[in-house]
């Protein structure tokens, strides 16, 4: 006799009395709904708070790779894909209502005398001065000139440029100067004028200047070149017709003697009425005009909108917002393809093995372990160099990646389908005549949902990390102008590196964010979907 046994030995029987002797007992009714299985699983997964962020980080990013080409059509994008005349390269963050943290398109800088010169007029002529403010003149003994540390706006910078327009664009540009009070053209200048025959083509370069380019001054102030248009009384009765219809476009508006159009438009502060703000070019069957505009006021007047770019722009004057926005969208198309062919064949593999076993596991985990065996890089990189002229290389890369990318499914479904081929109900199943395949994939697949969900998920980082990988190591090129990738982005951003980081910042900023998501996210589903395993490190 054990010792409890003993002990209740020894306790009097009056002591021992029926806790319920008059009662009814019956079956009472549940209070509760049943909780499915997907439901359990949400329930323990929204506990894990990292998880929950990290899904939540997700879910951020991925509507940003979809909402923002979506609306990429509308006159932001379309200006984008234009700019390069612009000379957008290279411009630092600017957001309005941010520039209190430091995102107002300027950068700190060391320019020399001649772009201080050029700064300062650009500044005079318009009114926006790209020189923000002036921190150092370093003046070197015995030297003429000097260097400026400076604080630079890269917006306003550019300044002039010139532009052929034809007479409707003119037209058209001089009647929105009208409508809305905004400069944009401004005087022409007699580049005949100048000393350097290099300057001829600045359009930024508006005044007298000497041999070596500095500004000829006189009593400290620049003397301008404008052309002033006193020799023609300009006689507008010269009509522009459309060369298909003979229909007349616009009448009274160029000069039968010199070409010129009637300029009925907002003018600078300094013009008398002489100033001209066109050359006209080409043959009078094709006249054109050759015009100064100021680029910031010009990007105002094509888009509707003051030139800013929230993440900046890269080497080639594209918007890093929608261009990561577009390398997003296809490194998760990519990923989510790449992820649906290996489920499908892993699990159809892993199933066949796991099942059957025997001779037939040991011949295709022989397969798998060869294929295994052969380094993904080496076959991305041989499939790129015979395969993508053929086929292009995105889908040379998606041939990479299926290649060998199913093995880790195939063994994870194998092991699954290890653990409960011998359960009870497959047993059951089998005895009432199921055949294999229902066997396989509407008993035991289904138990084995938790584990795969857990392991595709956990795919798509690892592709969006390989592609990026090999793009930045320069083994697959997928740049193009409609098409890019996050780590062509990051390749791209090498060169810039150290003189404009936040070129390669916010692609690197993405994909951490990305990869850093996934992993939390990958641990809280499978602590949901396995509680045994929770803690247990793969």
């Amino acid at each position: 006799m054990d010792n409890k046994n003993m002990a209740m030995a020894h306790i009097p029987a009056e002591k021992f009395q029926f806790a319920q002797r008059d009662a009814n007992i019956k079956d009472k009714k549940l209070e509760t709904k049943p909780i499915g299985y997907f439901k359990d699983v949400w329930i323990r997964f929204r506990k894990n708070k990292s998880s929950v962020v990290a899904a939540i980080i997700i879910l951020i990013l991925v509507l940003y790779a979809i909402l923002v080409p979506m609306v990429a059509e509308n006159s932001y994008t379309l200006a984008l894909r234009d700019t390069t005349y612009l000379n957008y390269a290279k411009l630092p963050p600017k957001a309005p209502g941010l520039e209190w943290l430091g995102w107002d398109g300027c950068s700190d800088t060391v320019i020399n005398t001649a772009n201080y010169n050029i700064y300062n007029a650009i500044g005079l002529e318009t009114g926006c001065n790209p020189i923000r403010e002036v921190y150092e003149t370093i003046q070197t003994p015995g030297a003429r000139s000097a260097t400026y540390e400076v604080k630079l706006d890269s917006y306003y910078k550019n300044g002039m440029l010139y532009l052929t327009l034809t007479p409707e664009q003119y037209k058209a540009l001089l009647d929105y100067q009208s409508e809305t009070g905004l400069q944009v053209v401004y005087p022409a200048v007699d580049v005949s004028q100048f000393a350097l025959e290099s300057s001829k083509s600045d359009a930024n370069i508006w005044y007298e200047i000497d041999a070596k380019g500095a500004p000829a001054m006189v009593n400290g102030e620049y003397q301008d070149l404008y052309i002033r248009d006193t020799k023609c009384e300009h006689v507008f009765t010269k009509d522009i017709t459309d060369a298909t219809t003979g229909a007349v476009k616009y009448a009274d508006l160029m000069c039968e003697k010199c070409n010129a159009m009637k300029y009925e438009s907002t003018r600078i502060e300094a013009d008398d009425g002489t100033l001209s703000y066109a050359v006209v070019t080409g043959s009078s069957g094709a006249t054109a005009y050759k015009v100064r505009v100021f680029s910031y006021n010009y990007f105002i007047y094509r888009y509707g909108f003051e030139p800013y770019f929230i993440f900046g722009t890269n080497g080639f004057g594209q918007d890093i917002f929608t261009r990561l926005a577009a390398g997003a969208r296809f490194s998760f198309l990519l990923a989510i393809c790449v992820s649906a062919i290996n489920l499908f064949i892993g699990a159809v593999y892993g199933a066949i093995e796991g099942y059957y076993g025997g001779t037939i596991d040991l011949v295709l985990e022989r397969v798998s372990d060869i294929l295994g065996n052969v380094p993904f890089m080496i076959v991305a990189t041989l499939f790129q160099l015979h395969l993508a002229n053929k086929v292009g290389p995105v889908v040379s890369l998606l041939f990479a990646f299926v290649l060998t990318g199913w093995i880790g499914m195939a063994s994870t479904v194998r092991m699954q389908f290890y653990r409960f081929k011998g359960q009870e109900y497959v047993l059951a199943a089998r005895t009432l005549g199921a055949r294999d395949r229902r066997l396989m994939f509407k008993h035991i697949f289904p138990n084995s949902l938790g584990t795969i969900i857990t392991g595709i998920v956990l795919v798509i980082p690892g592709v969006i990390f390989s592609e990026s990988s090999l793009t930045y190591l320069g083994i697959v090129n997928l740049e193009s102008s409609t098409m890019t990738s996050v780590g062509t982005m990051l390749a791209n951003a090498r060169t810039y590196l150290s003189t404009d980081p936040y070129i390669l910042l916010f692609p690197a900023l993405f994909i951490s964010l990305l990869e850093i998501s996934f992993n939390l996210f990958g641990n809280g589903l499978r602590d949901a979907f396995n509680p045994s395993l929770r803690g247990v490190e793969d």
